[in-house]
């Protein structure tokens, strides 16, 4: 941004030698008293994962289309192409798909994940199929639905079924709705192995749910949290299945047509042995049957007005000796699976790393232009030397770290402006619009006291994106650390920073992006001077732009001298003058190192000219001078975060917390 102030920190070990000091002291100034979430309240729990579970996740895994880009389709004609394609996909399907003609396939090759976005993706008069010799498929959150011709309730003479697959392995079939379809709803047949069925609800139909039609007995199945409603057989019927684990189902308003043998609930046929665990069952008749060939293990389920058979022999298996699982209380189902099953609103596409991606950037990259959804990429803990760019092409993504604390998810590199300008050396850049970064260090180890370079500005992370969020993040460098940005003067972007810390030495918070730092700590770093010890922020904001920085109820650290860093000074990139810098710092903790005149000019620009306050600040750094313009009472009542951020959408991150 600017010439770098000559009087350099006077000493600084290498950052592999201090890292984990620093992280440490990130780590516990997070969690003081000024707010910052506790790492059990990062982020809603919900009731799913989006790694497949059961038999599905034995043998290699059930993975889907994960390692391909990531697809949005809206027509038949992208679904066919995508689905039926050799290489690897996520395909989102947004809104309703009307299949034509009516009834037709959908063929689904190996290596697909097919995922409903939001609440509303459909397939409608259509079937997904799946080939002999497929494997690794993932269909979620999808409702598929009336296929059903009038007056062939048996499906006799129409086999359109919702899904069906004949000798495939590795299907996860999860949180869909199947409805009113013409013949069953999912057909899972001829030795198809390592499935798992969890959380779909089954409804309004003859035939729900059919295993089997082999002579062998290779299958190996969990069916967990379904619900099955409105429907009549196959809840599910299972035929020679080698292993059958059934647990967490819920049962209930079975058809009733006055049928005494094809009216039932779960059924082990054949030489299937099954396990059934904490299942409900209310209103059904023959809650669950044996062939005397088959055996039936029942344990803990609940039965309420039900009749019929409700049979138990033999040992099965143990399903604990192939996988672990969670059970849920059997009184709890019926709440938990009529909530829970289904497609659900905040079940979208997560990129993992490295699980699924190698890199960071290899994920951002699979996420397709125009995105209208979030997708999440799940980063797991580690550190990962390597820059990222999210380009204004791919917007409404979360970059999240998955480890306990934002110090176990660390993306970092060392490139100074020197080479490559001060964008080039940011370490991660986001220009989309709706970016959420949350549980993750941001961080330039570019050791500045090594060396002597003209251009030593050292970004760990530049936004030119709107309503960009970080939560529970960290921002580690020292001249130009964080530069919250838009894409040119007069165009206005928003930042939220919420329960971070930021730290550097030299104008290290600057841009001209309307900026909110809430409830964060801000650590001014000492460059060794009894004097100058550098500047926190350098806004450059649009004189026709009322709200350019806004720190609040945070806290400024510093091991400086007392009376030798500055709250800032003016920023007018090329000497532009339409740049008036706007700093407003309230109800924020000062410590005693910030100077009682702690505002400065810059490159011939007064700071007096420029539009810096306070209101209501603490600490020893905050004892009054003239020097030290204060926001009267009135506007400090229209100077708040809200009114910061809200823009002409009405925008409101903090919303919730």
């Amino acid at each position: 941004m600017t010439q770098h102030l000559h009087s350099k920190r006077l000493q600084r070990p290498g950052y592999g030698t201090v890292l984990a000091a620093v992280l440490g002291l990130v780590a516990a100034l997070s969690l003081g008293a000024i707010g910052q979430a506790k790492a059990a309240e990062k982020t809603p729990v919900d009731r799913w994962s989006d790694r497949a579970h059961g038999f599905a996740s034995l043998a290699g895994g059930t993975t889907g289309g994960a390692g391909g880009k990531v697809v949005t389709v809206t027509d038949q004609a992208a679904l066919a192409t995508y689905a039926a394609a050799e290489e690897p996909y996520v395909i989102r399907v947004s809104g309703a798909i009307a299949v034509e003609p009516f009834g037709s396939d959908i063929v689904v090759a190996s290596n697909k994940t097919i995922i409903g976005v939001g609440d509303t993706g459909e397939i409608v008069h259509g079937e997904l199929h799946l080939n002999p010799g497929t494997h690794n498929v993932i269909i979620r959150n999808l409702t598929i639905r009336d296929s059903y011709v009038e007056g062939d309730w048996d499906g006799k003479t129409t086999d359109f079924d919702a899904i069906q697959m004949d000798t495939v392995d590795h299907v996860w079939i999860d949180h869909n709705r199947f409805t009113h379809m013409g013949d069953g709803l999912l057909d899972i047949r001829k030795d198809s192995r390592y499935i798992t069925v969890s959380s779909n609800q089954f409804t309004n139909h003859n035939k729900a749910l059919g295993i089997g039609w082999t002579t062998n007995v290779l299958t190996e199945m969990t069916i967990d949290h379904n619900w099955f409603r409105g429907t009549k057989q196959r809840n599910p019927s299972a035929d020679n299945l080698a292993f059958a684990h059934l647990y967490n189902n819920y049962l209930s308003s079975q058809v009733a047509d006055g049928d005494p043998v094809w009216t039932y609930g779960n059924w082990a046929r054949g030489r299937t042995r099954m396990v059934i665990e904490n299942s409900y069952y209310d209103g059904v008749q023959h809650p669950y049957q044996a062939d005397a060939t088959a055996e039936l293990v029942q344990r803990g389920s609940i039965l309420k007005n039900t009749t019929g058979r409700t049979d138990a022999w033999g040992t099965a298996f143990d399903p604990r000796s192939f996988y672990d699982y969670r059970l849920d209380p059997a009184a709890a189902v019926p709440s938990l699976v009529s909530r829970f099953s289904g497609p659900q609103k905040r079940i979208g596409v997560t990129l993992h790393v490295p699980a699924d991606y190698p890199t960071v950037q290899a994920a951002v990259d699979a996420v397709p232009d125009g995105n209208a959804v979030p997708v999440t990429i799940a980063v797991a803990p580690g550190t990962y030397r390597a820059k990222v760019h999210i380009p204004a092409t791919k917007p409404r993504m979360v970059l999240q770290g998955t480890g306990h604390d934002r110090s176990d998810t660390v993306i970092v590199y060392d490139t100074p402006a020197e080479y490559g300008g001060s964008t080039g050396s940011a370490t991660v850049r986001i220009a989309a619009n709706d970016v959420t970064a949350r549980h993750l260090t941001f961080s330039n180890d570019f050791d500045e006291a090594a060396v002597e370079l003209k251009g030593e500005q050292a970004l760990a992370m530049k936004t030119t994106g709107d309503r960009i969020v970080f939560e529970d993040t960290a921002f580690l460098g020292n001249q130009d650390t964080l530069m919250t940005d838009s894409p040119k003067l007069d165009l206005i972007s928003r930042v939220y920073i919420r329960d971070s810390y930021i730290e550097g030495d030299v104008d290290f918070v600057y841009g001209r992006a309307t900026t909110v730092i809430d409830r964060s700590v801000i650590r001014a770093l000492s460059r060794g001077s009894d004097t100058n010890n550098g500047y926190i922020t350098a806004a450059s904001t649009w004189t026709g732009n009322p709200y350019g920085f806004l720190i609040t109820r945070s806290k400024v650290v510093s091991d400086a001298p007392g009376q030798s860093v500055h709250l800032g000074r003016p920023w007018h990139p090329g000497g532009e003058p339409a740049a008036v810098a706007q700093v407003l710092i309230r109800d924020t903790e000062l410590p005693a190192a910030v100077k009682s005149s702690p505002w400065t000019d810059m490159s011939g620009f007064s700071w007096r000219d420029a539009r810096f306050a306070e209101f209501r600040n603490s600490g020893p750094g905050a004892a009054p001078s003239a020097d030290r313009p204060q926001l009267g009472a009135a506007d400090a009542r229209t100077c708040t975060l809200a009114n910061y951020l809200k823009g002409t959408d009405g925008w409101a991150p903090y919303a919730g917390h």
